[in-house]
């Protein structure tokens, strides 16, 4: 396995995941509590994107920190733009 690849915006992402899983988490009592389904997909939705905020963003981190050098920053631009396809 590949050494260790703490970057500097980790942290953040990090705190961006526990949120995440703190509001997944109370999806999870408004189910058990029987809220409106239409407030839970409303729930849901949001813990989607937020999860799905977080991959992009640590996929441009790599980008940005783990590519070599020879990739010109036009290259990046349109990798993050492609990324956003994941």
């Amino acid at each position: 396995m590949s050494e260790s690849q703490l970057h500097a915006t980790h942290p953040a992402l990090i705190a961006r995941l526990k949120r995440a899983d703190g509001h997944l988490r109370a999806v999870i009592e408004m189910i058990e509590a029987g809220k409106p389904c239409l407030e839970i997909a409303q729930q849901l939705h949001a813990v989607e994107k937020a999860v799905v905020n977080a991959k992009r963003a640590l996929i441009h981190d790599h980008m940005d920190h783990c590519l070599d050098t020879e990739h010109s920053p036009e290259d990046r631009a349109e990798l993050k733009t492609i990324a956003r396809y994941l």
